[in-house]
C-alpha cells in the first residue's frame, strides 16, 4: 500500500501538493494527516465528491510499504502517519520548499528545493513526466502557489513559481475560484479603510432583512474594497453589506448579499453598475456620498421583497408525544409519519425531542418498554414565529438538525422541517404532507418474513449459491448482520436472472467489505463518504457492499447526503417498494425474505410504486426509473405514485437534474432489450420535452425504433456484438436534427467515442442509405467502398432506417461476404515473391480484396496469382 501525506493543520499549498502527488502516483491513497486550515475545510465542503480521502485513523499503517510526503519532512507534523516510520523495507518518497532541519525524515527519492511553494515543485515534476492535467486541476494548482507565495507577492516568490502558474493558465486555470479561497494580506492602506467601514457602518431593517451600510472617503485609490467588503461581512456577520467609499473624484460601490431577498445587481443598476444577485458594484463620477447613500436606502425599500418568517412555512398542528409514550410506540410513530424526530410534551409544554437515533438505541438495548422521556434531548433548539428563513437555514446547517420546533408563548405551535425550507426556497409545488404510499407490512412469520432459501437453490447459478454461503459464514464468523438487497432479491422472486450482488451490512460495512475481500483472496475499493466499498475477486467477480444508510436531499434533483442507520431505513431511502426488501445472509435465519413495505405484494401485482410521497422530488430520476421497471416487467405505475410522478414532472424538477444523471438514466432505458414502449410511456408523461427536448417522436421515427431490436439481434447473431445500442436509439430519436451533435452533447455530456458514432448516424449514414437505395446492380467491393469504417451501430441503424428491402439485403449480403472472404495473404507474402515494399502493396491488396468480395477469386492461390498480375498491370517490375 502507498500513501501520500502533507503535514497537519493542512493549508492549501499541502492540498494542492496531495492532489499533484496522486497525478505522479496514482496506486497511492490520500491520508488526511490531521487538521486542515479553515480555507482547505471550504474547499473540500465544496469538492468532496471530486476527491477520496482517507481519515489517519482508518489506514492500515503495517501495510505501508511507500510514504509520499508533500510539503513537509517533519515527523511530528504527520500525526498518526507517523507510525509507517518502523515498518521494514519503507520506502519514502519527499517533496518539499521548506529547508532542512535536524530531525527531518530522510527519503530515498527527494525534491527539496526553496520555491515559494511546494505546488510549484509538483507541477515542474507533472511537466517533466509528460502528465496531462485539466482546468480544474490547474485551478486547484494555482491556489497552492498562491496562498503560499500570496498571490506572488512574499519575498520567496520566484521565478519558477511565477512560470508555474503561468503554465496553469495555459491550462485553464480559474483566477476568480483561486481569489475565492486565497485569504491576501491587507495593506496599512486597506487596514486603515476597513477599520473607518466599520466604525461607520450602520445596520438598518428593510422589510425584514438586516442590510448593513456603511461609507469612507481617502484622498488616494485604495484597491480591494470588494475585499474589505466581505471581511466585513465575516466581522459583522451579516448577510448583506453595501460599501459607498470617496476616492479622489468618484464613489466607488460595492455591494455582497448571501440573502436571495436582496438582489444587489437591482439596487446598483440604478448607477450604471454591473454584476449579479450576489455581487455587484459601480463607480460615480463627483457623486456626493450622503445623497448616494440615501438614494440607496431608497432602493432597497423598493426592491428587498419582505421576508420569509417561521410563522409563514411551519406545519401546524404539531405531531407530539407526551413524555410516557414508550420508546417503541414513539418508533412507529416515526415510522407511519415518515418523520426523523418528534417533540415530546409535558400538557402543552415543549420539554425535548426523542429522534430515532434515540430510539434506535434504546431498542438496542431491550429498552423498547421505556417512556421517551429518559431518553429524549432536553437541550432543543428552538425558533419563534418571527425568525426569519436565513437565520432558521443557519440554525440547520451549524446545529446539522432537520426540524425546528416554533414556539410562542411556551408552547409548541408549529415545526419548520428540511422539506418546508426547501419547498420555500424551490417552488410552492411540493405536497403539503411528507406522506407513506406503501402500505405498512409488518416483518413477522408469513408476511414480512418469508424464507426463499429454496428460490436461491433452484434460481441460481452454483457458483453463486457457494459464494453466498462463503458470505453468511463470515458475517457469523466476525459478528456482522449482512443481507442481499435490491435488484438482486427483486429478479430473484421473479425469477429473471440478476448476478448483480449488493450486500448491506449494519454496522461497519467497510470493515467487512475488507473481512471479505481478503477472506475470499480478493481486492477492495472503500468510498468513505458514502460507507460502501466494492469487493473484487480473483475473477474480476464483483460485489457491492454497502453500511446501512439513510439519505436525504439538501434540494430538489441533488445527489444524497448519507448517514448510518438500520436496515429498515437503509430499505426505506430506495426508490420503489420492488427494489426495498432484503435477504438476511445470517446462518441463524439464513434466507429470510425482509420485506418492511409489502415489495413481494407489489411484486405479485404488478405494481411500482414509491415508498413516500417525495420521492420525486428528491430524486426525479426515479421518475425516469419506474418508467424503465414497468416496461421491463410488464407492470403498471401504482395510481397515486403515477400523480406524484405527474406532479413533479409538471413542477419542472425534471430540468433540474444534471446532464450526467440524464445520460446515465438514458443508458439505462434505451439499453434494454425493447425499450421503445418506454420511449412511447416517457412521451405520454411529457418527459422528453424536460430531459431531450430534440426527440422527435413522429410516426416515422417509431417504426424505425420498432425496427431496430431486430437489426441489433441480426448484428449479435453474426457475432457484431460489440455495440453501444443505446446510442443507436438516441440518433434515431435525434435524428430530425441533422448534423449538429454539439447541440445533444449539450444536454447529455457525450463520451468522445459516443459523439463520434452519433455524428455517423446523423450524417454519414443518411447519405449511405440514400446510395444503397439505387435502382441499379451494385458489385460487393462497391458497396464495401461506401461503408468502409463505418461502425456497427452505423450498420444497425441503416438496417433499420432503410425504407428499402433492397438496401438491407445489400448490408447483409456485405456483412457476410466481409466476414467469411477475408484474404488470407499480407504485405510479407508480396514481399515473398520478391517486390520491394512501397505503396503499391496496399493498392494491390486492396484490389485483391475487392476481387474476392466480388467473387473473382477464392484460394489464396488465386490471391497471389492476382497480386502479381495486379502489380505486373500497373507497371510495377522492380524487384529485389
Amino acid at each position: 500500500m502507498e500513501i501520500i501525506v502533507s503535514h497537519n493543520n493542512t493549508d492549501l499549498d499541502g492540498l494542492a501538493s496531495m492532489i499533484a502527488a496522486k497525478k505522479i502516483y496514482p496506486d497511492a491513497e490520500l491520508v488526511y494527516a490531521g487538521k486542515l486550515h479553515r480555507n482547505v475545510r471550504e474547499f473540500m465542503a465544496l469538492h468532496k465528491d471530486t476527491f477520496t480521502f482517507m481519515l489517519a485513523k482508518d489506514v492500515p499503517y503495517k501495510e505501508v510499504t511507500r510514504l509520499i510526503l508533500v510539503d513537509t519532512k517533519t515527523p511530528n507534523r504527520i500525526g498518526e502517519a507517523r507510525a509507517v516510520l518502523e515498518n521494514p523495507g519503507l520506502e519514502v518518497h519527499i517533496i518539499d520548499h521548506h529547508p532542512r532541519v535536524a530531525d527531518d525524515i530522510k527519503g530515498s527519492y527527494e525534491v527539496i528545493d526553496q520555491v515559494g511553494a511546494t505546488t510549484t515543485l509538483m507541477v515542474e515534476l507533472m511537466r517533466e513526466r509528460g502528465i496531462s492535467i485539466n482546468s480544474f486541476e490547474a485551478t486547484v494548482f494555482a491556489m497552492g502557489i498562491y496562498e503560499d507565495t500570496g498571490s506572488l507577492t512574499f519575498p520567496t516568490t520566484t521565478p519558477r513559481d511565477a512560470e508555474a502558474v503561468a503554465y496553469l493558465l495555459s491550462k485553464g486555470a480559474k483566477l476568480s475560484v483561486v481569489a475565492d479561497f486565497i485569504d491576501r494580506p491587507l495593506s496599512e492602506q486597506q487596514k486603515t479603510l476597513l477599520n473607518t467601514l466599520i466604525v461607520s457602518s450602520e445596520t438598518y431593517d428593510i422589510n425584514g432583512v438586516q442590510i448593513l451600510l456603511t461609507k469612507g472617503e481617502t484622498d488616494d485609490y485604495v484597491g480591494g474594497l470588494s475585499l474589505l467588503v466581505h471581511k466585513l461581512i465575516d466581522v459583522v456577520n451579516i448577510d448583506v453589506a453595501i460599501a459607498a467609499v470617496h476616492m479622489g473624484d468618484r464613489v466607488h460601490l460595492v455591494a455582497r448579499s448571501k440573502d436571495d431577498a436582496v438582489d444587489v445587481s437591482k439596487i446598483l443598476a440604478h448607477f450604471n453598475g454591473g454584476g449579479h444577485a450576489m455581487a455587484a458594484s459601480a463607480t460615480v463620477r463627483e457623486g456626493n456620498l450622503e445623497d448616494i447613500i440615501a438614494k440607496i436606502k431608497e432602493l432597497l425599500k423598493e426592491n428587498v421583497r419582505h421576508e420569509v418568517v417561521a410563522e409563514n412555512i411551519m406545519s401546524t398542528p404539531v405531531k407530539t408525544v407526551p413524555m410516557n409514550t414508550t420508546i417503541e410506540e414513539a418508533g412507529k410513530i416515526l415510522l407511519r409519519y415518515g418523520h426523523t424526530g418528534l417533540p415530546v410534551v409535558d400538557g402543552e409544554k415543549m420539554v425535548g425531542i426523542i429522534s430515532r437515533r434515540d430510539i434506535e438505541k434504546a431498542k438496542h438495548h431491550g429498552l423498547g418498554h421505556a417512556p421517551v422521556k429518559g431518553f429524549m434531548s432536553g437541550r432543543v433548539i428552538t425558533v419563534s414565529k418571527e425568525t426569519p428563513l436565513p437565520e432558521i437555514q443557519h440554525l440547520m446547517i451549524d446545529h446539522n438538525i432537520g426540524r425546528l420546533p416554533v414556539i410562542d408563548g411556551g408552547k409548541i405551535v408549529g415545526i419548520v422541517s428540511r422539506t418546508d425550507v426547501l419547498r420555500t426556497l424551490h417552488g410552492e409545488n411540493y405536497p403539503e404532507k411528507y406522506e407513506k404510499v406503501y402500505n405498512i407490512t409488518q416483518p413477522v412469520a408469513g408476511k414480512g418474513y418469508d424464507n426463499v432459501t429454496e428460490l436461491m437453490l433452484n434460481n441460481l447459478p452454483p457458483a453463486i449459491r457457494d459464494l453466498l454461503g462463503q458470505v453468511s459464514y463470515l458475517a457469523d464468523r466476525e459478528g456482522f448482520a449482512v443481507f442481499a438487497v435490491g435488484g438482486f432479491v427483486r429478479d430473484l422472486i421473479l425469477g429473471v436472472e440478476n448476478l448483480d450482488i449488493d450486500l448491506v451490512v449494519e454496522g461497519d460495512g467497510l470493515a467487512f467489505a475488507r473481512a471479505l475481500a481478503q477472506f475470499l483472496c480478493g481486492r477492495v475499493r472503500i468510498h468513505e463518504k458514502f460507507g460502501t466499498a466494492v469487493v473484487i475477486l480473483p475473477d474480476n467477480f464483483r460485489i457491492d457492499v454497502a453500511t446501512a444508510r439513510t439519505e436525504y436531499y439538501e434540494y430538489p434533483a441533488a445527489l444524497p447526503k448519507v448517514e448510518v442507520s438500520s436496515l429498515k431505513q437503509d430499505l426505506y431511502r430506495r426508490d420503489f417498494t420492488i427494489n426495498a426488501m432484503a435477504i438476511t445472509l445470517s446462518a441463524e435465519n439464513f434466507g429470510g425474505l425482509v420485506d418492511y413495505f409489502g415489495g413481494r405484494r407489489d411484486l405479485e401485482e404488478g405494481i411500482i410504486r414509491v415508498l413516500y410521497n417525495l420521492s420525486f422530488v428528491e430524486d426525479p430520476t426515479r421518475i425516469l426509473r419506474a418508467v424503465r421497471f414497468e416496461q421491463r416487467y410488464n407492470f403498471k405505475i401504482e395510481s397515486q405514485t403515477l400523480s406524484l410522478a405527474k406532479n413533479a414532472i409538471k413542477s419542472k424538477m425534471l430540468a433540474k437534474l444534471s446532464a450526467d444523471r440524464v445520460r446515465e438514466e438514458l443508458k439505462h432505458i434505451l439499453g434494454e432489450a425493447s425499450p421503445v414502449e418506454a420511449i412511447l410511456r416517457m412521451r405520454e408523461l411529457n418527459i422528453w420535452s424536460f430531459i431531450l427536448p430534440e426527440a422527435n417522436l413522429e410516426q416515422e421515427t417509431i417504426e424505425i425504433l420498432r425496427k431496430l431490436p431486430a437489426a441489433i439481434d441480426f448484428m449479435r447473431n453474426i457475432h457484431l456484438d460489440k455495440l453501444d445500442a443505446w446510442v443507436v436509439y438516441l440518433g434515431v430519436l435525434v435524428r430530425k436534427t441533422g448534423c449538429r451533435v454539439s447541440q445533444i452533447d449539450e444536454k447529455l455530456r457525450l463520451t468522445k467515442e459516443e459523439k463520434r458514432k452519433l455524428a455517423e448516424i446523423l450524417c454519414r449514414c443518411p447519405e449511405v442509405v440514400v446510395w444503397l437505395s439505387q435502382n441499379k446492380p451494385m458489385r460487393i467491393s462497391e458497396i464495401a467502398a461506401v461503408l468502409r469504417g463505418i461502425s456497427n451501430e452505423g450498420y444497425v441503424y441503416i438496417m433499420a432506417s432503410a425504407a428499402s428491402d433492397v438496401v438491407r439485403e445489400r448490408l447483409k449480403n456485405y456483412l457476410a461476404r466481409s466476414r467469411h472472404n477475408k484474404l488470407s495473404i499480407n504485405g510479407e507474402d508480396i514481399k515473398k515473391l520478391g517486390y520491394k515494399p512501397g505503396p503499391y502493396f496496399k493498392e494491390a491488396l486492396d484490389a485483391a480484396r475487392d476481387a474476392k468480395l466480388d467473387g473473382q477469386i477464392t484460394t489464396r492461390e488465386e490471391e497471389i496469382r492476382f497480386v502479381e498480375e495486379y502489380l505486373t498491370k500497373i507497371g510495377v517490375t522492380e524487384r529485389s
